[in-house]
């Protein structure tokens, strides 16, 4: 058995010792199986253009006579390539970001790569320390969907980056017509014959994209002459906050509004699920003066206790759209020569969902 060292600080280092690597592995045995030499069968794994298609078949064909298996470990050492894509996420306690992330995963069927997952819990520093543990691993690639650090300072990483429902001037992003999304809450609350229609949300900066849908539900209630209510407020990233806010928020709309039917717009399904619960637990059921609509189409919405009406975000559409064009720019960067590329945003319209929380 030869092994020989391997020096990781050093590229032509590192290929040397890829080459000893699978040559002891199985490249030997696939040119010997093949008749080709070991450099044609290398070239089928680096450069398969190079050699024509009765060639390629022939190795193609030898490897599942060998019952071959990739080395990966062989190949990040040749070529610095690893195929991973980084991911920064808020937190998982919101059920939009845990099936965005779930949606993000599933595209390793369509493009193949790997994903390392981070959660920063809204602290800079805590996202700047997972960054670079990410390019330590070589990613090839981030995918952002937390907020926290601007888009300049992540385009200034030396790996294309993606955001999802966040400020984007200076990177590529997905983002849902979040504005239409609110024009479509009102219009649903407006149909469900409320007296009063409510917005409650975090006051955010005109370039997050989810501002837009106050400015949509404000626009769609002053257009039809409604009357409505913007509630700013930050309920927090955990259940115990999300549920104190909430009891309060019920309080006060109560006393306000006490002979009023209620529509209330949720900046998400989360929050609208805790509403409902605050509710049931309250009257045993949800009483015919409080209409609910959330935000994501995440799966908490059809399956709480009294499925949720919702502004569906097409969750499994934008994860592929972000991979779709993370992919395109890792790919160019692979080339000898890549080309500039400039940022690219791309908006997925909301789709309204009526369920049982809108009469």
């Amino acid at each position: 058995m030869r092994v020989e060292g391997v020096v990781l600080e050093h590229h032509g280092d590192a290929a040397v010792a890829w080459r000893d690597f699978v040559d002891f592995l199985s490249i030997a045995d696939i040119a010997k199986y093949t008749g080709f030499s070991k450099t044609t069968v290398s070239r089928y794994f680096n450069d398969p253009d190079s050699l024509t298609l009765e060639n390629q078949q022939k190795i193609a064909d030898a490897l599942d006579a060998l019952d071959y298996r990739e080395n990966k470990v062989g190949r990040i050492l040749a070529s610095g390539k690893t195929e991973f894509v980084g991911i920064i996420i808020p937190n998982l306690y919101m059920h939009y970001y845990s099936e965005m992330l779930n949606q993000i995963l599933a595209t390793y069927e369509k493009y193949g790569y790997k994903f390392l997952v981070f959660a920063g819990n809204s602290k800079a520093d805590v996202e700047r320390n997972y960054i670079e543990e990410l390019l330590a691993y070589n990613i090839e690639g981030m995918i952002v969907l937390s907020p926290t650090i601007p888009s300049e300072e992540l385009a200034a990483y030396d790996v294309p980056v993606v955001g999802i429902e966040r400020e984007d001037k200076y990177i590529s992003s997905v983002n849902t017509d979040n504005y239409m999304g609110g024009v479509q809450a009102a219009s649903l609350l407006k149909k469900s014959g409320c007296d009063i229609l409510i917005h409650m949300n975090a006051k955010l900066p005109d370039e997050v994209p989810a501002a837009g849908r106050t400015r949509g539900f404000e626009d769609a209630c002053r257009e039809n002459g409604l009357r409505y209510e913007v509630i700013y407020a930050d309920m927090g990233n955990t259940f115990e906050e999300n549920k104190n806010g909430i009891v309060k928020l019920v309080r006060d709309l109560e006393k306000r509004y006490p002979d009023q039917k209620k529509g209330i717009f949720m900046p998400n399904d989360t929050h609208a699920n805790v509403l409902l619960n605050v509710l049931l637990r309250k009257y045993g059921e949800l009483p015919d003066s409080w209409q609910i609509i959330g935000f994501d189409d995440s799966p908490i919405s059809r399956e709480a206790v009294i499925p949720t009406s919702t502004v569906g975000q097409q969750i499994s559409v934008i994860a592929n759209e972000a991979m779709e064009i993370l992919s395109a720019r890792m790919e160019e960067r692979k080339k000898r020569r890549p080309q500039p590329m400039e940022p690219v945003h791309r908006v997925i319209p909301p789709i309204l969902i009526r369920r049982e929380t809108t009469a």
